[in-house]
């Protein structure tokens, strides 16, 4: 075991973890003797992983006794992880877990567990996840997964136990630890076993899977990858029941990959998904509860999916949660994305009755707000918290036990974004939201339980500094650990007081004195405000070329677009300064625009709501905005402004060039939906509607539309076995170019996924695009 034990002379303050320079990857330790050296920024410095100011710690957790905090750290500043353990009293830091074998890389993984990475968009290598284990002694221990087994590893052990070995053939997937320390739930071979961590004894709950048509316990794809509910099974609150989804895709069209790059034929060059397009049938999904002892199985009275009804009413099971007296509770979302309800389960016989349903427009989006409160006398007791956006905001309220809501909790023009923590016998509520401003995130306090005929209090702002704030609280809610960045600063974590939140020690902080960072000279992105053509204001962020050496604008311009729901491209965090991509092309000369248009997150759901039935209308109209306030105020020249995005930024960036001809010259477009009949049921449903209910939608929002109006260059990349944005995509597009005589390049990696992993690959991907650009603008 190593340790620790660092004391700044200058503050006084403990840290975590040192930056030494040299222990920085692909450092230079020599000072910079000229001009030329010192703004040297190589094109492979894209594709570093982590980015620069991503090497502080992560995955950061409390022990049950709030002694220690423990994240997964890589001391060489690699993807390869290690758990390192701190303990808050003498300030001492130590190695936790070492993966004995080096942990997991991307060549020692099965294939299921390739397709969680891709869904969970997981690039970490080494220790990638961990848990603690509750323990009735003053043992302190973690269950680690890695691709040999599932470890267990006691503090001060000098080595971890292998609790249950794991294989390419026969995986275990998904591993959690019971509430009470004492079992392990895990998937193998498509079905729910248990471990007995105190005797060793493993036994399986659940029978009758059939390969990956029929599974117990695993999430499917739709629920991976548009509900982010990454989990097919969850524990009783008394650790002895689990809930568990029956998934049938039997009735689902098997949609083929082919991998075309392989020297071999066959089963191996192949492989198989049950994809759900939109305005087709999607999966089956039942809910069982199985007793940890292995009895039998009590079915829930609930069958998601498998018809399409136009607005079948229990068409997704988004979200699964356990009440205090091993209630269970389901919410589940209808086809049309309008009805959610919070169905509640005797676990004895099934049987349910509706405990509460909200109706909105245009769209419900799922959260993870749904909080139980513990039994009692008040008439709080037994009830829940939950966030609704009816008010155009998601907001918190509180609800008795039986679904009544007994009033508000929060209020305004901005948003709650998860709720933190709960202190019931305080009657306080902690969680993050907007209130500072949607383009930062905060931690904050309020009341739990409201007063009536009171107007609510405004909430206490815990964290400092503007920009974003992640925090994890202690179990004994007296503390927290922020993790906070902003546009000029990177990742510092400190922990600080949930009281009022001061500053208790520093944990951690990012130097940028050594030569690598002066070189690559990140300058963060200044953030403007325009108006749409409703009046509505628009976020953007500028990366404008050094007029000392490139001269005075106009500059030739790339547009980094995204522009779909869910996602904000624009705001006050370090991610948009470690844009290495934006800083490459700052450095050549490129002013570098983004732009959050109308349907992007963070904003309330009348903002996002502008894309419901119109996507390619009225946020490419706004991303054509933003380029006329470029040349309006001199930055940039019709002409010569290209557009570069991934993804629905891939589908905007083609769209945009086709659409508006005169103005934008050239486009990368990278893995782009390019027609919504050829992308899932579940996220093209919700800002689509079905096909059949939106023709003209559908016609209007594909690529193809639009292509007899293509004058500049595109680009299109793409991976062949990319499982969720099809290779298809870019294929019907080249049909449709070929179709209307226009020309179109085309970049295609034969064995990369939705985006490029390798290296090598990615290396080559971003100098194919440089040079694109070089001659398109």
């Amino acid at each position: 075991m190593q340790s620790v034990d660092e004391n700044e002379s200058q503050n006084k303050k403990l840290r975590i973890l040192r930056s030494l320079n040299n222990d920085m990857p692909l450092t230079d330790n020599t000072i910079p003797q000229n001009v030329e050296d010192s703004i040297l920024f190589p094109i492979e410095e894209i594709v570093q992983s982590p980015l620069p100011g991503y090497e502080a710690p992560t995955s950061i957790g409390f022990s049950a006794d709030d002694s220690l905090l423990t994240y997964l750290f890589s001391p060489d500043h690699t993807l390869s992880r290690k758990v390192f353990a701190f303990d808050l009293k003498s300030g001492k830091q130590e190695l936790f877990f070492g993966p004995p074998d080096g942990g997991l890389d991307e060549s020692n993984i099965s294939p299921e567990e390739k397709l969680r990475r891709e869904r969970l968009r997981q690039r970490g290598l080494g220790v990638t996840c961990y848990e603690w284990v509750k323990t009735g002694s003053k043992k302190k221990a973690i269950m680690v997964p890695l691709p040999a087994g599932l470890y267990l590893q006691e503090l001060h052990s000098s080595k971890p136990e292998l609790k249950l070995p794991s294989s390419a053939l026969s995986p275990v997937i998904d591993p959690h630890v019971s509430p009470d320390g004492t079992m392990l739930a895990y998937i193998r071979d498509s079905e729910l076993h248990v471990l007995n961590l105190l005797y060793n004894e493993s036994k399986q709950l659940t029978h009758g899977a059939q390969g990956n048509t029929v599974t117990h316990g695993l999430a499917e794809y739709i629920a991976q990858e548009e509900m982010d509910r990454k989990n097919g099974y969850w524990w009783s609150l008394d650790s002895k029941f689990i809930a568990f989804t029956q998934v049938d895709s039997s009735e689902i069209p098997l949609f083929r990959i082919m991998h075309q790059g392989k020297s071999s034929v066959g089963s191996e060059a192949q492989e198989d998904h049950p994809y759900p397009f939109a305005g087709a049938s999607n999966v089956k999904v039942r809910l069982g509860v199985v007793s940890v002892h292995g009895d039998s199985i009590t079915w829930m009275d609930l069958l998601c999916g498998g018809t399409k009804e136009p607005d079948n009413e229990d068409e997704y099971l988004a979200r699964v949660n356990w009440m205090h007296g091993n209630v269970l509770i389901a919410q589940v979302l209808n086809r049309s994305h309008s009805k959610l309800k919070l169905l509640k389960f005797d676990i004895k016989t099934g049987k349910k009755e509706v405990l509460y349903a909200e109706e909105q427009l245009p769209w419900i989006n799922l959260h993870d707000c749904f909080t139980p409160l513990d039994k009692g006398i008040t008439k709080y007791s037994g009830g829940f918290i939950w966030a609704s956006e009816k008010s155009g905001f998601r907001h918190l309220c509180v609800h008795d036990a039986n679904g009544a809501c007994l009033g508000p909790i929060t209020e305004g023009e901005w948003m709650v974004e998860q709720i933190a923590g709960v202190n019931e016998a305080a009657g306080i509520i902690y969680f993050t939201a907007t209130l500072d401003g949607p383009l930062e995130s905060h931690l904050y306090r309020a009341k739990l339980y409201p007063i009536e005929n009171n107007p609510l209090q405004a909430p206490v702002r815990l964290t400092n500094g503007k920009g974003k704030h992640s925090v994890v609280l202690d179990h004994h809610l007296q503390n927290f650990v922020d993790i906070h960045d902003s546009l000029d600063s990177p990742p510092r974590v400190s922990l600080c007081s949930l009281f009022d939140g001061r500053e208790i020690m520093s944990l951690f902080e990012q130097s940028f004195t050594i030569p690598r960072y002066k070189r690559l000279e990140l300058e963060p992105p200044k953030i403007v405000q325009i108006q749409a053509n409703d009046g509505t204001i628009l976020y953007g962020a500028l990366y404008d070329p050094d007029p000392t050496r490139f001269g005075p604008p106009p500059y030739k311009t790339v547009i980094s677009v995204y522009g779909g729901p869910g996602v904000q491209y624009v705001c006050d965090s370090w991610i948009g300064t470690a844009d290495m991509r934006a800083q490459y092309l700052r450095s050549q000369g490129i002013l570098v625009w983004k732009l959050d248009n109308r349907g992007s997150a963070r904003r309330g759901l009348k903002f996002e709501g502008a894309l419901k039935g119109n996507p390619g209308r009225f946020d490419a109209e706004d991303q054509l905005t933003g380029a006329e306030w470029l040349i309006k105020q001199g930055l940039a020249k019709a002409g010569h402004i290209g557009l570069c995005g991934w993804s629905y930024g891939g589908y905007m960036s083609a769209v945009i060039l086709a659409r508006f001809p005169d103005v934008f010259c050239c486009a990368v477009s990278g893995a782009p939906v390019t027609s919504w009949d050829g992308y899932d049921t579940f996220y093209t449903e919700k800002y689509m509607g079905l096909p059949s209910d939106n023709p003209k939608g559908y016609e209007y929002g594909s690529v193809m539309h639009h292509v007899h109006k293509l004058k500049g260059r595109l680009l299109l990349v793409h991976g062949m076995i990319d499982e969720n944005v099809h290779f298809r995509h870019t294929a019907r597009l080249v049909n449709a170019l070929v179709a209307a005589g226009k020309p179109y390049e085309l970049l295609i990696f034969p064995d990369e996924r939705h985006m490029p992993r390798r290296h090598n690959d990615r290396i080559y991907m971003e100098e194919r695009i440089w040079e694109f650009f070089q001659r398109s603008l």
